[in-house]
């Protein structure tokens, strides 16, 4: 369990990263400033890494989470960041992100109270 615990965690900190990141940027600022995409591409990746890897006893016990979509996510910008869609990755960002995150605090809240397993 302590695995999960620590993928869980991941998943939180890469998503708040890519909150502050992006802060109140609209899509052409987060696409004229690079060092800041580059950021958001990374802790996306870290994130739908994290999700991939958490197993599935636990996304069938919250089903109510999106383990899906990070990563789908992180695999289309594996697979051709070049060509990742900004304006994509600044909604998930500004619309999906705050509840995944709060989601998650409630997930990682059940397994570290004991009331998960």
């Amino acid at each position: 369990m302590q695995r999960e615990l620590l993928l869980i965690r991941e998943m939180i900190d890469a998503a708040t990263r890519i909150r502050e990141v992006v802060g109140d940027l609209d899509a052409d600022s987060l696409r004229a400033d690079t060092l800041r995409l580059d950021s958001v591409l990374w802790n996306f990746t870290v994130l739908g890494e994290a999700a991939s890897q958490i197993p599935d006893e636990v996304k069938e016990r919250h089903p109510s989470v999106g383990w899906a979509q990070p990563t789908r996510l992180r695999n289309r910008i594996v697979r051709g960041y070049w060509s990742a869609d900004v304006d994509i990755l600044h909604a998930a960002a500004a619309r999906d992100l705050p509840k995944l995150i709060d989601q998650l605090s409630a997930v990682l809240a059940t397994y570290e109270t004991g009331c998960g397993f």
